[in-house]
Parts: structure tokens; sequence; C-alpha cells
């Protein structure tokens, strides 16, 4: 019932692979010498110098053009084509299934001449006019006609059948081969493991060198400053020492949710990234369209990417302002921060590679975009299936 409901889509598909087809064997006549001149080792004999130059038939305009017709088939299709394929196996499909458009082709024909003698029998009943040569009665109709269902079911699975024999050729000729694609996928998770733990490893040494640096000279000094006011009574150097304990806790604190931010369990991620828009030192708008809490994995990475993009806009771009705008599309939790500053960001850097390692940990993308005058925009694509 399913293949009678998409009947005229299945007709349409069938008909524009039968029409591809002869356009696929035009092609072949035409340009199938070029493209087997061209594969020979060295492009043939008295092949020029800038036929050499033009590469490996996939380069070659020809090339190309089978390349495209393969991926129009494959779009057809709704199969995946390799990115890899080159000419040769475009050429190869483009040839093999030329028979198929041609069944295609044949099974509408059928369909068609059975529609017009149906039409014709009707018509011939009810003007009541001989049918080739016979007078058409009530149960020469019936009989007739339940012929045509017969046959009209025939051809339906006819056009299904075409239909997947022509998906299944696809796969077989065009789609990544599974080991390839396995092979690809685990490079890719051994890079992205990698690049986690030199990820992990220049936070810690970030937060190492804040503590250090930072904290640990500030507590110094306050030891000295208490020990000063001790000595000599002054309650001037208690209140300085005082103010010195408090911007010493700010940036303690600070260094902690550097680290991991703690509230971002409680609150989530709209609270947690407001508290970050109130710390910054430039006014930050943020926008979170989220109808429920992304898994904790994905709310963290955005948190982060949020977190260190607001920052390196502060110090680094001159930003007057930040926008943050986070929504969700499809599968994935886009988030998306934009500033006014200098720009010039280079998505290379410590810490936008950083963010990408931990993106892409998530099978996510980041993508950075910033020209020289501004303005910086970052996108985080993070897969919330």
């Amino acid at each position: 019932m399913g293949h009678v409901v998409r009947f005229p889509l299945l007709l349409w598909e069938v008909l524009l692979g039968a029409l591809s087809a002869l356009a696929g064997l035009v092609f072949l006549v035409v340009c199938g010498p070029v493209l087997a001149w061209q594969a020979r080792p060295g492009g043939g004999p008295g092949t020029s110098k800038a036929q050499k130059a033009a590469g490996p038939p996939n380069t070659s305009k020809t090339g190309a053009l089978a390349v495209r017709m393969a991926r129009f088939e494959a779009r057809r299709l709704r199969v995946d084509m390799d990115e890899g394929a080159d000419a040769g196996r475009a050429t190869a499909y483009l040839a093999a299934r030329i028979p198929l458009g041609v069944l295609g082709g044949l099974v509408l024909s059928l369909l068609e001449l059975g529609a017009a003698n149906g039409i014709r029998l009707v018509w011939a009943w009810v003007r009541n006019e001989p049918f080739d040569g016979m007078l058409p009665t009530p149960p020469l109709v019936a009989y007739i006609g339940l012929i045509g269902i017969v046959l009209l079911f025939l051809e339906i699975s006819g056009l299904v059948g075409v239909r997947a024999v022509e998906r299944g050729l696809a796969r077989r000729m065009l789609a990544p081969d599974p080991t390839a694609a396995l092979r690809r996928r685990i490079e890719e998770l051994a890079e992205t493991r990698a690049g986690i733990v030199a990820a992990v490893d220049a936070e810690r040494r970030r937060i190492e060198r804040d503590l250090h640096d930072g904290l640990q000279q500030r507590l110094v000094a306050l030891s000295m400053l208490i020990g000063r006011a001790r000595r000599g009574g002054r309650t001037e150097l208690l209140a300085q020492a005082h103010e010195d304990a408090q911007r010493a806790l700010a940036e303690l604190r600070e260094v902690a949710w550097r680290a991991y931010p703690s509230g971002l369990d409680t609150l989530g991620l709209a609270d947690a990234l407001a508290g970050v828009a109130e710390r910054s030192s430039v006014p930050v708008h943020v926008r979170c369209d989220l109808a429920e809490r992304p898994p904790m994995a994905v709310e963290t990475a955005a948190y982060f990417v949020v977190s260190e993009s607001v920052t390196n806009a502060a110090k680094h771009a001159a930003a007057t302002g930040v926008s943050v705008e986070i929504r969700r599309e499809g599968t994935m939790i886009v988030v998306r921060i934009e500033d006014d500053g200098c720009g010039g960001a280079v998505p290379t850097g410590g810490g936008l590679s950083g963010l990408a390692r931990r993106v892409a940990a998530l099978d996510g993308r980041l993508g950075v975009d910033s020209p020289h005058g501004g303005p910086t925009v970052i996108t985080a694509e993070l897969p919330c299936a």
C-alpha cells in the first residue's frame, strides 16, 4: 500500500533514471574514447604537455563531468557518494547502469501502453462503440479490468524493483568502502584522543601558571603585609591586607571556575553563562534558547567555548561588546559567539586550538571567522542526539 501511495513519485524517479541513463549513454559514446585515452600511462602516445599537465582523468573537464553525473545519480537515489570517487569509478558506474535505465524505460512504456488501452476501453464502453472489433459488454469490461489490475500490480512491482536494483548498484560502485571508512574513523578517533590529552595537559599547565604566578605571589605579599601590620600595629596595613585577601579569594574562585564550573551542575548552562557575563570586563549579551538541558558533556563544552571566547574578546580583540547565542538545530547544539573587536583571531592559536580539540572529542565542529578589522564570529556545533 505504501508503494501505491508513492506511485507518482516512483514514476518520476524511474522516468528521471531512464532519461539520465540515456544522457549517460550519449556521454560514454562521445567522451568514452577521450577518458580511455587519458587513462593510459602518460596519457597515451602523442599526448601534449598541456594534456599531461591536466592530470589524471578525474581532474580533466571530461572526468569532472563524469563525476558530476555520478554525483547527480547518487543524490537521485539518496546514496552517500564517496568523496574520493574518481572519474574511473564514475564512468564505470554510468556504463553499468545503462541497462537498468533501459529496463526502467521499458517498464514505463508498458505502463503507458496499458493505461492507453484502458482509457480506450472505457471510452468505447461509454460511447457503445466497438473496441478492437468487439463490442464492450459488462462481462468483457470486468474481465479486461481484472487483467489490467493484475498487470498494474506487476508494473508497480517492476518499478519498485528497478529502483531497488539501481540503489544497490549505486551503493556498490559509488558509496564509500566500509573498511576505508572504518579506517578513517579510527584515525579520527586516535587524533581526537591525542588532542584531548594535549588539551588537558595545556589546561593543567595554565592552572599551575595561574596559581604560581598570580595567586601564590599575592598570598606571599599578603603574608608579608600582615606581618608588618602586626609588628607596627598599623590599622591601615590591616585594611590593605583585607582588600588583598578579598582579591586573592576572587582569583582563586576564577581559577576554580576555569578548571570546572561547579555551578554548571546545579544551575544549568544559561545561569552559568550569566555568571560568565557578570565577571566579564566587557558587556556580554547571552541568549540561550534550549527547551531542555543537553547532556553534561555537551553543556561543559559549550560553557568552555563561550568562556574562552569571551576572555579572548576582552583581552586580545579590544571588543566593546559580545553577543552569545545558543540554540538547537535538529540533533545539534549550535553555539555562536560574536564580538565587535579588531579581529585577526588565529584558529591554530593556543586557546582556540584547545577549544577545537574539546569540540572534536564530541564529534563536533568549531568554525572561526575573524577577518582583520572584525568582527570575530566563533561557531561551535555539538551533536546532541
